[in-house]
């Protein structure tokens, strides 16, 4: 869950491009996981990396043209 939260403070004002630079080691080193957690970074990296490509193939748009605000919770999308 932490790893998660982190990965969406993260990635808010940032070109979808630049979000995908995110990875799991930056996640387990900026909370401290130990190796047995290791996989919840691993999880939120692929998150970042499935909801871009969610978008761009919906949207058919380059993802320079957009960037992450945030998820609106109640409707599950992006902002």
């Amino acid at each position: 869950m932490a790893a998660s939260s982190l990965v969406t403070e993260w990635v808010k004002g940032k070109q979808m491009e630049e979000a995908l630079t995110i990875k799991n080691e930056e996640i387990v080193n900026y909370l401290s996981l130990p190796p047995i957690k290791f996989h919840y970074s691993i999880l939120a990296e692929n998150s970042i990396k499935a909801a871009v490509k969610n978008y761009k193939e919906k949207h058919g748009k380059s993802t320079e043209e957009r960037y992450c605000d945030g998820v609106d919770r109640d409707k599950g999308r992006a902002l």
